[in-house]
């Protein structure tokens, strides 16, 4: 057997998470009835995905963008499957978890490898990302139950961004400076739509948006409120967190991830095919081909759009956090506990074949259901928010997101969004801090902390972690982070990692795989075209990063 200088032999298996993998044993199913009830660490991966990567960052990239990057957006989800089933295929062979995993790859620096050292770092990041979301589950719930009012009165004023827009439109028009009749008609139609809106809402509000007309016009900063509502809204939701995952395991987080997003993922296409048959939001033919062309946004800031859609490759679809956290629900769900410990038999590979089996089918189902919502939520993007000139972010992050339902589902809009926004975004949060949870819990084993084989060490340093990351994500929210950019930067921050987690796939794959459950060479072929995918990305990611700072 393989074995590294720090770690355990492959053959020598902890117990992890409440399950011995040497007992317990159980022959796979093999119809598709019994298979799909054995499927769950793709639902649960699934919960995770949604909500911070599609419903926030794809569908910012789609109103920032316009239709030119969808392409980008597809490859984001299906490029990753691979490695993340390859992940999943060496924890069910040999039990290990994927940090472990990943530490076996040559490049010690003490006694993680410098994969486990950028992983810390960009959880730091994700910690950020969390902050951002348990925010944005708080701006919706002080929306649809306002305590005091004060953030829904904040968010009636528009940004300083769009009053600046408005203004200047003005003045171009009455000094005859507007060369509006030279651009195409639909960029015509999406600026007039903005002026119009921007106006209307600075008109409702009467004093307040005159006020801050000539504030903008002045040249004077026009700063955001600090808000309580959804300050109270996200501690709240944050102890919540805290009470469900304290002593709940796996289960508990797969039936309310799995409710959640599939009723939102599902009220969600449902808005984007209702959009298509209305002539005043539909995206022609042409529009639809243009974002498979392969090109990049053809007006305003392109190296800005490419740069948040990177952002958003790192997040959509099974992002940096999902590839790593997937074979910790494979493990917790019971397909390594089921195929049991690796021996010569061949009963043994009969079971590994058989769970492994499983394990595709829960992935490439997950994958058509996020890549499916991921679609549907950046066409949204484009369809409604692009053309009115709209930008999710900030204070204003869910009050725009829910405008883009508001062309089929009217005045009912706001609360069929907000619903489905405190569904979606919650179970991130909770499938989320769950995944932190374990990986915090297994990376103290890899440095040392606890001792790998001690289970009741793993299940205090498993609870504490869960209070510990709810609580500080909520710190975080009360700070004021913005939380669309604490969304991006986690995701440009994974966008940076993937290859390397690739490249710990592959490494795995020709070095610690199990002669007799070889994939086909088709199968390496893609895991290798995934990997390069994933590289090219992350560097250009970076790149672009490096650039805008210099």
């Amino acid at each position: 057997m393989s074995t590294d200088e720090s770690n355990e032999p492959l053959d020598t298996v902890p117990p992890e998470f409440d399950q011995e993998i040497s007992v317990g044993t159980e022959t796979p199913p093999k119809s598709l009835g019994a298979t799909l009830l054995k499927l769950g660490p793709g639902l649960v991966v699934a919960g995770s995905i949604v909500g911070s990567g599609e419903l926030i960052a794809t569908t910012k990239t789609g109103a920032t963008a316009g239709i030119a990057l969808l392409w980008l957006i597809i490859i984001g989800c299906l490029i990753k499957v691979f490695v993340q089933i390859e992940l999943g295929r060496y924890s069910i062979i040999n039990g290990e978890t994927t940090l472990n995993a990943l530490n076996r790859v040559p490049g010690k620096i003490g006694k993680a490898n410098w994969i486990i050292w950028f992983w810390f770092f960009m959880m730091m990041a994700g910690i950020l990302q969390l902050g951002g979301i348990v925010g944005g589950v708080g701006q919706s719930m002080a929306i649809a139950m306002p305590i005091t009012g004060d953030f829904v009165e904040a968010i009636a004023l528009p940004d300083a961004g769009e009053i600046k827009f408005y203004n200047d439109w003005n003045d171009d028009f009455e000094n005859g400076r507007l060369k509006f009749n030279e651009l195409p008609v639909e960029e015509q139609e999406r600026i007039q739509q903005g002026h119009d809106r921007i106006g209307m809402a600075l008109s409702e509000i009467g004093e307040r948006g005159t006020a801050a007309i000539a504030v903008v016009r002045a040249g004077e900063k026009i700063e955001d409120p600090w808000t309580l509502d959804d300050r109270i809204w996200a501690t709240l939701v944050g102890l919540i967190t805290v009470a469900l995952l304290y002593n709940g395991r796996y289960g508990v987080i797969q039936s309310i991830s799995t409710v959640l997003v599939i009723s939102f993922t599902f009220l969600t296409i449902g808005n984007v095919v209702a959009l298509q048959m209305t002539p005043d939001w539909s995206l022609s033919g042409a529009e639809l081909m243009k974002g498979f062309s392969f090109s990049l946004p053809n007006q305003g800031n392109k190296w800005e759009s490419l740069g948040i859609a990177l952002a958003t490759f790192g997040i959509i679809g099974v992002g940096a956090t999902e590839l790593i956290t997937y074979p910790y629900w494979c493990i917790e769900k019971g397909y390594a506990r089921y195929t049991g410990k690796r021996t010569d038999d061949d009963a043994w590979e009969k079971r590994a074949r058989g769970w492994m089996r499983v394990m595709h089918y829960d992935a490439f189902l997950s994958m058509v259901i996020y890549t499916l919502a991921t679609m549907a939520f950046f066409i949204m993007g484009v369809a409604v928010l692009y053309r009115e000139g709209r930008n999710p972010d900030g204070m204003r992050m869910v009050s725009t997101l829910s405008s883009a339902y508001i062309p089929i589902f009217g005045e009912y809009a706001k609360w069929m969004f907000l619903s489905g926004a405190i569904a979606v975004l919650y179970s991130t949060f909770l499938v989320a801090t769950g995944g932190h949870a374990r990986m915090y819990t297994d990376a103290l084993k890899i440095f040392g902390f606890i001792d790998r084989n001690d289970q009741k060490a793993h299940n205090r340093a498993l609870s504490t972690f869960c209070v510990i990351i709810p609580v500080t994500c909520v710190a975080l929210h009360w700070t004021g982070i913005n939380p669309v950019q604490a969304v991006l930067i986690s995701g440009m921050m994974q966008a940076t990692m993937l290859p390397m987690i690739g490249f710990g796939a592959l490494y795995l794959r020709y070095t610690a795989s199990d002669p007799r459950l070889m994939p086909s060479k088709a199968w390496d072929m893609m895991l290798i075209v995934s990997f390069l995918g994933l590289l090219i990305a992350g560097v250009w990611g970076v790149y672009l990063q490096v650039a805008k700072l210099l």
